[in-house]
């Protein structure tokens, strides 16, 4: 099998992740990662305040466009690296359906707490990568059913620079984006347990 077959049935069994990391590099290329501003601006969750003045004239996209965009090579490589992992993952072991509900809930509320937290010039998906994390954790953990768990080493490294982030050692970082993606997903990790399902149809 040639490496393009492989590629097609890698898009055909993950084609959410597939998406998302071809529409993130190609971003980052046309955009000269994040510094052609002339071409992000109308990807950003706002162009000028933390308010969501396009949002509410209907430009409805920008609620998750900031994550396709990636500031600098290393960026988008650990970005792409980490949701080829955990994205092609949780699509071949759960479905294309669960993995769509996931992005956009996930990408959603980063988003919008690092809007509130920083302001509207942010991007990656940094946000939804460690969401998939913490919904991966959780599914393996508190799930008898689950066929997922976590590669230790992706996990270590993930923690890891969550931690050094937070410390600002690395500069300018989407931090609250990482929380509140990290956040949610575990939170939608606890409510696709057959116990919480069996809790919510008991009452």
């Amino acid at each position: 099998m040639t490496g393009f077959e492989q590629f097609k049935i890698w898009v055909r069994y993950s084609p959410i992740t597939a998406s998302l990391l071809i529409l993130s590099i190609l971003v980052s290329l046309v955009s000269n990662f994040g510094n052609n501003f002339q071409f992000i601006h109308f990807l950003l969750i706002s162009e000028y305040t933390r308010g969501l003045s396009e949002v509410m004239d209907g430009q409805l996209w920008r609620l998750f466009t900031p994550i396709i965009i990636h500031f600098g090579i290393l960026h988008i490589v650990f970005n792409m690296v980490w949701l080829y992992q955990l994205g092609s993952a949780i699509e071949q072991h759960y479905s294309i359906k669960r993995m769509a509900i996931l992005v956009v809930i996930i990408a959603l509320s980063s988003n919008l707490a690092e809007l509130a937290w920083s302001g509207p010039l942010f991007g990656g998906m940094s946000g939804v990568v460690y969401g998939l994390l913490g919904y991966i954790w959780v599914q393996g953990k508190f799930n008898p059913h689950a066929a997922i768990g976590l590669n230790q080493n992706i996990a270590i490294m993930m923690l890891a620079w969550f931690v050094i982030c937070w410390l600002g050692l690395v500069g300018n970082i989407a931090n609250m984006a990482h929380t509140v993606g990290l956040v949610a997903g575990i939170l939608l990790g606890v409510i696709y347990t057959p116990r919480f399902k069996m809790l919510f149809r008991k009452r």
